[in-house]
C-alpha cells in the first residue's frame, strides 16, 4: 500500500479514537453507575433511619443521662447514670419486666406452635386455599383498638362470653382484669389471635420452598405424614422458626396497645396492682403520665439493651446451627 493511500486510513483511525466523546462519556457513566448505584438505592433507607431511628436513639440516650421533665424539656440537669441506677432498685421496673417476660412466653410459644400447624394444613392442596390464606391474615390487619375492645367484652367478669362458657362446664367465673395470671393470659390471648396468621403465612412460604424430593425420599422409606412433618419439614424450617421466635420476642418486649386498652380507662398502670403492666406501659407512665422524660429515656435504653441481648443470643444459636 502506498504512503498516500495509507495516510487517510491512519488519519481516520486517529480521528475515530479522539473524535468519539459520546462513547467515552457513556463508558465513564457506566462505570460510575456500577460503582455508585447500589449506594444510591440504599441511601433513602439510611437517610430515613438516621432521621427517624438513629437520631431519636442517640437523643434518648443523652436524655437518659439528665433529669428532664416533659413540662420543661429545654431544662436538662446532668445526673449521669442515676436514672439507670434507680431502675436497679425500682420494684415497678422489675415487675414490668417480669410481666413482659410472662406475657411474652404465654403468647409466643402457643402462637408459633399454632401458626406452624395452620401453615402445615394450608400447605396441602385445599379447595379455596386462597380464601383461607386471606382469612388467617385478617386478624393481623385488624386494628389493635378494635380487637382489644372486643376481647374486653369477651373477658368481662359478669357478662363475658368466656366466663359464660366456663360456667356452662361447671367452673366458676374468673376476674380476668384483676387476677394476676388471668389478666396476663387474657392479654396473651389477644396477641395470639392477632399474630398467629401472620406467622402462619411466613411458615407457609418457607414450607413451599422445601424441595419435594425430600418428601418423596421419606415416603419411599416408609415415613408417615407426621414423620415427614417432624423429620423433614421442621428441620428445613429451622432458620425461619428462629426468625419468628426472635421477632415475636421483640414484639412481646414492645407490647403496649393491648395491655393499655385492656385496662380500660385506668391508664397505663396495667391493672389495679400493676399485674399486667409491661415495659412499654411503664415507659409510657413515667414519660407521659408522670412527665419524667429522663427516667422514661433510661427505660427505653434498658429495653434497647434487652433487645440487643436477644438478637445476640439468636445470632449465637444460628451460628451453632450452621456449624453442625
Amino acid at each position: 500500500m502506498s504512503p498516500s493511500a495509507a495516510a487517510p486510513e491512519r488519519a481516520a483511525a486517529e480521528g475515530g479514537g479522539r473524535g468519539r466523546p459520546g462513547q467515552v462519556w457513556r463508558s465513564r457513566r457506566y462505570r460510575w453507575d456500577l460503582r455508585w448505584s447500589p449506594y444510591a438505592f440504599v441511601a433513602p433507607f439510611f437517610l430515613f433511619f438516621a432521621v427517624f431511628g438513629l437520631f431519636p436513639l442517640l437523643y434518648t440516650g443523652w436524655a437518659a443521662l439528665h433529669q428532664v421533665e416533659l413540662t420543661d424539656p429545654d431544662s436538662m440537669t446532668w445526673v449521669g447514670l442515676r436514672n439507670f441506677t434507680r431502675l436497679w432498685d425500682d420494684e415497678f421496673f422489675w415487675n414490668a419486666l417480669r410481666n413482659t417476660v410472662t406475657i411474652g412466653l404465654l403468647s409466643t410459644v402457643p402462637q408459633l406452635a399454632i401458626a406452624l400447624g395452620v401453615a402445615h394444613l394450608l400447605n396441602y392442596r385445599l379447595r379455596g386455599s386462597a380464601f383461607f390464606r386471606v382469612a388467617v391474615l385478617t386478624p393481623y390487619a385488624t386494628s389493635v383498638a378494635a380487637a382489644t375492645l372486643v376481647f374486653v367484652l369477651l373477658f368481662g367478669r359478669d357478662y363475658g362470653m368466656i366466663n359464660w362458657l366456663l360456667s356452662a362446664v361447671g367452673f366458676g367465673a374468673v376476674d380476668w382484669q384483676n387476677g394476676t395470671f388471668a389478666s396476663q393470659l387474657a392479654v396473651s390471648t389477644i396477641v395470639i389471635w392477632r399474630w398467629t396468621g401472620y406467622n402462619a403465612l411466613i411458615y407457609l412460604a418457607a414450607m413451599q420452598a422445601v424441595p419435594g424430593e425430600l418428601y418423596e425420599s421419606a415416603a419411599l422409606d416408609g415415613a408417615s405424614r407426621w414423620q415427614q412433618f417432624v423429620h423433614v419439614t421442621v428441620p428445613s424450617l429451622r432458620p425461619t422458626i428462629l426468625f419468628t421466635c426472635v421477632v415475636s420476642t421483640i414484639g412481646a418486649t414492645q407490647l403496649f396497645g393491648e395491655p393499655l386498652l385492656f385496662n380500660g380507662g385506668a391508664g397505663a398502670t396495667g391493672g389495679s396492682d400493676h399485674q399486667f403492666q409491661t415495659l412499654g406501659l411503664y415507659l409510657y407512665e413515667q414519660g407521659w403520665v408522670n412527665l419524667h422524660l429522663g427516667r422514661a429515656s433510661a427505660i427505653a435504653w434498658a429495653m434497647f439493651l434487652i433487645l440487643l441481648l436477644i438478637a445476640g443470643a439468636a445470632r449465637l444459636l444460628r451460628g451453632r446451627g450452621d456449624s453442625r
